[in-house]
């Protein structure tokens, strides 16, 4: 987890315009580098490092002896770096697993080397011997990536909006900045003024489809075929290997757990492969809550069955309201339901910085989207409609989960790994049969739990447990963390300014008192960026008014049962 900012064509003082990349210093606290292109007086990269692999010689940009033409800054993990290396008889220069970009490149250009990457990342690649700029991010977006381009071949790029939107231009009074769609790479021309002209836009892969790098992949074999049996020992063998393959650093692992189904499942199979890799230390495993949270009694039984060292981290409603202007500048986000989850997982971020030494950090996002684990997924019309959905959300992820995971940990210097959302595992899991997939017997991620019911990794009544969502679980069932928010929000957004909401932002109008307090703040910080958010997070199929589990008819019946 790092930041990367980098110009092309810049009118403006390279030495003020770099006073913008400073706007993500907290994503790489160990080191930064501000460094020009050589031979273009108007072209620059910044980064900021968070070291956790190779301490030594992972600065960027990298630039290696072998191709001196070319700069590569970016942000992320590729996991199979030392597998294509040893296929390929590549020669590293560091042990840094970004290298592999160049050396694919090198060798088939940018297309092969996109498709055969197993990891999470965003990045710019700088080709200088072929006037080329190439920019990059993974399938589901886990890694951000915001870019800037002006009709006139200006392009700033960096890992987070806020180290753009002060760029100045002299084109444009109002630089346009919009998030790089995930699973996508840009192709652009650089000419010799440093400017640049996008030559192509190119979806590299669709989630659907098993990637290019399992070629190379020495994950056990699976088994051909939709039995259950064979389905469910796949999973498992695919979510083993997944884990595995995230153990990847020299800094410290820990694990965030909520104590619902999806960071049970990550924690009980990361606890089990570190102690197969022999490491040192024990896993400490974070939980937070108010008082009377049910997220905490549970996390509590998971982290005892497994043996972890568990922390619980408390916070009350008048901490949770307080962090809600820095958990909205860190978002970039005006949601409703990002927000409300962003709270919890932000204080323990904090929480995870100030008191331990964990920089890598493990959790269950992406589940829901892939498994459908949303409690509206019992009344999806159609095994083929649940699919469709689930398929959305994960094309989604970048603008809700994925984007709150990332920026509540990297808001406080912290690396996240996200299992769940492995390419192998994840193409697996949607070229399983629609109807395999859907909720059974009232039991949302009915599969995945059952593909775990004879491990006893995780105890049987969490393996079961119906779904609770992160923002709601953290609180008391007598008070929702989403009903202490709206009689707090009550109070600050009155009716008149309801009644003008419309006027004041056409744009995904506000419906209630909530939304429009939260875009307030939104707006304070990022005016005029509102269409950053595409629409409203919301559940489907149910008419609903609210993105909450627990307004949902479904979940009162389970909380009842």
């Amino acid at each position: 987890m790092c930041g990367i900012w980098a110009l092309f064509g810049s009118d403006d003082c390279l030495s003020v315009q770099c006073l913008s990349a400073m706007k993500i210093a907290h994503r790489g606290p160990d080191a930064f580098r501000f460094e020009n292109v050589n031979g273009y007086t108007n072209c620059c990269f910044g980064f900021h490092r968070l070291a956790v692999v190779d301490p030594l010689f992972g600065m960027q940009p990298i630039r290696v002896k072998k191709y001196p033409y070319l700069w590569l800054c970016y942000n992320g993990e590729i996991y199979n770096y030392k597998k294509m290396q040893r296929h390929f008889e590549f020669e590293y220069q560091t042990n840094v697993d970004g290298e592999i970009i160049l050396h694919l490149y090198d060798k088939g250009g940018i297309e092969q080397t996109i498709c055969m990457l197993d990891g999470v990342f965003a990045f710019v690649l700088l080709d200088t011997a072929n006037k080329k700029v190439f920019l990059g991010r993974d399938t589901y977006g886990v890694r951000p990536l915001f870019k800037a381009m002006t009709e006139d071949g200006f392009l700033a790029v960096c890992s987070e909006a806020k180290g753009l939107v002060t760029l100045k231009h002299s084109t444009t009074p109002f630089l346009k900045v919009e998030p790089f769609l995930p699973g996508h790479y840009e192709v652009l021309d650089l000419k010799p003024n440093g400017k640049v002209a996008s030559v192509e836009m190119v979806k590299y892969h669709h989630c659907r489809d098993e990637p290019l790098h399992a070629l190379y992949d020495n994950v056990d074999k699976l088994f051909p075929g939709f039995e259950i049996e064979t389905v469910k020992n796949n999973l498992r063998i695919l979510f083993n290997n997944a884990v595995k393959k995230r153990l990847m650093t020299d800094r410290r692992i820990g694990c965030l757990l909520s104590g619902g189904l999806d960071s049970s499942l990550v924690a009980a199979t990361l606890l089990k492969q570190l102690k197969e890799a022999q490491v040192q230390y024990p896993l400490q495993t974070f939980a937070i809550g108010m008082e009377d949270s049910p997220d905490l009694l549970a996390a509590r039984k998971v982290a005892n069955h497994i043996g972890s060292e568990h922390y619980e981290v408390l916070f009350n409603s008048e901490e949770g309201i307080q962090a809600l202007d820095e958990v909205i500048f860190s978002l970039e986000t005006y949601d409703i339901t990002t927000v409300r989850a962003s709270v919890g997982m932000y204080l323990i971020s904090k929480y995870i910085r100030k008191n331990t030494d964990n920089v890598v950090i493990f959790s269950g996002e992406g589940s829901d989207e892939l498994t459908q684990g949303y409690i509206y997924f019992h009344k999806a019309p159609s095994p083929e409609e649940a699919e469709e959905e689930s398929e959305r959300l994960l094309r989604e992820l970048y603008l809700f989960d994925v984007l709150r995971a990332d920026r509540t940990t990297a808001a406080h210097g912290l690396e996240l790994r996200v299992p769940f959302l492995d390419h192998r595992f994840s193409s697996y899991y949607l070229s399983l049969p629609p109807e395999m997939r859907t909720p059974k017997n009232g039991i949302e991620k009915h599969l995945l739990r059952e593909t775990f019911e004879e491990s006893n990794l995780i105890p049987k009544e969490i393996l079961w447990r119906p779904k609770e969502a992160f923002s709601d679980g953290i609180t008391s069932v007598k008070n929702s963390w989403f009903k202490i928010l709206q009689e707090y929000v009550e109070h600050q957004v009155d009716d008149a300014m309801m009644a003008n909401a419309a006027q004041k932002f056409p744009f995904n109008t506000p419906k209630t008192k909530e939304g429009y307090y939260y875009r307030q703040i939104f707006e304070r910080h990022y005016p005029g960026r509102a269409d950053w958010l595409s629409h409203y997070w919301m559940p489907k199929w149910i008419n609903a008014t609210d993105p909450s589990a627990r307004t949902l008819t479904h979940y009162k019946s389970a909380a009842k049962a």
